[in-house]
């Protein structure tokens, strides 16, 4: 499923992370606490009247133990085969970047793959919520540059170049180039359950 305009996404995503904290018992000040976000935004996201950006999503994801896929993806396309043209989209309204979950919902499979093009220029920093597990994650370049910096300490990647890294730190994903960079990310989670770092 696509989203079509920024209302229809902003009230989707608010209705997911409202829906997923009351299923914990969570208050909006217990996910403020465990995500290091303030009770006003989480307020204003889950009511729709804010867009989020992929670093805020990140955290209030990861303080409730969600991906962004699965605060993205749609839950009546669930099935062991997802078609292209069903798979979730969103472009990121801070770095322009696009991700598109591609991996199928709902199989309860110990891995999610997600296809992202970041525009030229541009750059995305992602901190984990406090507490949040680590990730195993590997960074595949399909086409461009991709700079990444993860703790303080950068890498340049080519296209073909595939980077696996444990996610507990700050990640900074930078196209270096004019021309977007498109990448896979390939996540595994023992538990099956993703804590939300990939971008």
């Amino acid at each position: 499923m696509r989203f079509d305009t920024d209302e229809d996404i902003d009230r989707r995503l608010g209705e997911r992370l409202k829906a997923a904290r009351q299923r914990l018992d969570l208050t909006l000040d217990d996910l403020a606490r465990r995500s290091g976000v303030s009770r006003a935004m989480i307020s204003r996201v889950e009511r729709g009247e804010s867009s989020p950006t992929a670093a805020l999503l990140v955290r209030l994801g990861s303080g409730l133990g969600l991906s962004l896929s699965a605060l993205l993806g749609a839950a009546e396309s669930a099935g062991p085969l997802s078609r292209r043209d069903a798979q979730a989209v969103w472009r990121d309204p801070a770095s322009g970047y696009v991700r598109r979950n591609v991996s199928p919902r709902g199989t309860g499979s110990g891995f999610e793959i997600v296809e992202v093009e970041l525009p030229g220029g541009a750059e995305v920093r992602l901190d984990s919520a406090v507490g949040a597990p680590a990730l195993d994650q590997q960074i595949w370049v399909l086409a461009g540059r991709l700079g990444l910096t993860i703790d303080g300490i950068g890498s340049e990647l080519a296209a073909g170049d595939c980077l696996q890294m444990y996610l507990r730190k700050t990640i900074i994903y930078r196209n270096p180039a004019a021309e977007p960079v498109r990448y896979a990310v390939i996540l595994a989670a023992g538990s099956g359950s993703f804590p939300g770092y990939a971008a």
